[in-house]
C-alpha cells in the first residue's frame, strides 16, 4: 500500500476499514440509524456497525431474521451515506443460500457499505447469546463465504464471518470452523458469545498458529455470555475489533423511559432540559445553520 492509499482523505471507505483493522484496535459502536452514526464520527470514532439487533428493535421487532434483505439496506444506507467512516453491515445469515449472499453483497456494496458480518446460524436465527441456537453445516456456511467473495466489485470489501459455534458444539469447533472459514476467503473472523478473556486467548492463539492473519472481531455487547472485557484487553488477546452493537440504543431507550415517566407524572419536561441536546447543538450535529436562531 503506498503512502497516498493510506492517507484517509484519499482512501475508500472499503481501503480504510481494511487498512484500519490491520494496525490497530479499535472500539465499534453500534448506530441505530444516521443521527447517531454521525454522532458517533464526531465522537472521534473511526469504524461503525450496523447491528440487526439495534435496527430489528427500532421497528419494533425481535432479532431473529425477520428483515429482508431490502430493509436492511435501505436502513444501512442511510446511515453508511450520513458519514465518511467505513461502516460495517450485519446481515445475518445472508439472506439465503450462496446466490442470496451474492446478491446482498452487490447490494450493500452499491449503498456505500464497507464491509459484511454473515454468520453460520440456520435460517430462522437468534441472538447470538440467547440459547437454543441452530448452526447450518460447515460447508454451507463455507459455501456462502465462497460466494460473496466471488460477489466483490471491490477487493477491499471485507467480508467478516462470524461463528455462533462456542454456544453449540463448543469452544474447539468454533475454531475448526473459523479456520474452515478463513480457507474460504473471510476477511476476517468473529467468534460469537465466547464465555471468559481465557476463551478469547485460546480462540486467538489457536488461529495464529495455524498461520491465518485475518482481523479477528469481538462482540462486548451487554447482558449477554461474555464479560465486559475493555478495548485494551482485547488488544492484548489479539483482537482487532471490537463491537459496541447496542450499546447506544440500550442507553438512549433507557433515558427515553425515565423522561416518560417523570413527564406523565409531573406534566412538564422542564426538570429534564439538561439532560438534553439543545436545538443549536441538533442543528450543530446535522450541519445545519439557521439565520434566524438565536
Amino acid at each position: 500500500m503506498t503512502n497516498t492509499d493510506k492517507d484517509p482523505a484519499t482512501q475508500t471507505k472499503t481501503s480504510r476499514l481494511r487498512e484500519l483493522l490491520s494496525t490497530r484496535t479499535l472500539a465499534i459502536p453500534g448506530a441505530f440509524n444516521a443521527l447517531v452514526a454521525m454522532q458517533i464520527e464526531r465522537a472521534g470514532y473511526e469504524i461503525l456497525y450496523i447491528s440487526g439487533a439495534a435496527v430489528s428493535a427500532c421497528r419494533g421487532v425481535p432479532d431473529i431474521g425477520l428483515l429482508a434483505l431490502s430493509d436492511m439496506a435501505t436502513e444501512a444506507g442511510r446511515i453508511a451515506h450520513s458519514v465518511s467512516i467505513p461502516a460495517i453491515v450485519d446481515a445475518d445469515t445472508g439472506y439465503g443460500g450462496p446466490a442470496q449472499v451474492a446478491e446482498a453483497v452487490r447490494v450493500f456494496e452499491g449503498a456505500d457499505l464497507a464491509g459484511m458480518q454473515i454468520e453460520d446460524q440456520e435460517a430462522a436465527k437468534k441472538c447470538g447469546h440467547l440459547a437454543g441456537k441452530q448452526l447450518v453445516p460447515v460447508a454451507e456456511m463455507s459455501a456462502k463465504i465462497e460466494a460473496a467473495v466471488r460477489a466483490k466489485a471491490d477487493r477491499n470489501f471485507m467480508i467478516v464471518a462470524r461463528t455462533d459455534a462456542r454456544a453449540v458444539e463448543g469452544l474447539e469447533a468454533a475454531i475448526q470452523r473459523a479456520v474452515a472459514y478463513a480457507a474460504a476467503g473471510a476477511d476476517a473472523l468473529f467468534p460469537e458469545a465466547l464465555e471468559s478473556a481465557e476463551e478469547f486467548r485460546v480462540f486467538a492463539g489457536a488461529i495464529q498458529k495455524r498461520g491465518i492473519t485475518v482481523p479477528l472481531i469481538a462482540n462486548m455487547t451487554e447482558f449477554g455470555k461474555t464479560p465486559l472485557l475493555s478495548v485494551a484487553e482485547f488488544e492484548s488477546l489479539g483482537y482487532r475489533g471490537v463491537l459496541f452493537p447496542v450499546t447506544a440504543l440500550r442507553t438512549a431507550l433507557q433515558a427515553i423511559e425515565r423522561l416518560l415517566v417523570e413527564l406523565k407524572l409531573l406534566g412538564s419536561q422542564k426538570d429534564r432540559l439538561h439532560h438534553m441536546m439543545t436545538r443549536r447543538e441538533l442543528y450543530s450535529l446535522l450541519r445545519y445553520t439557521d439565520t434566524h436562531e438565536r
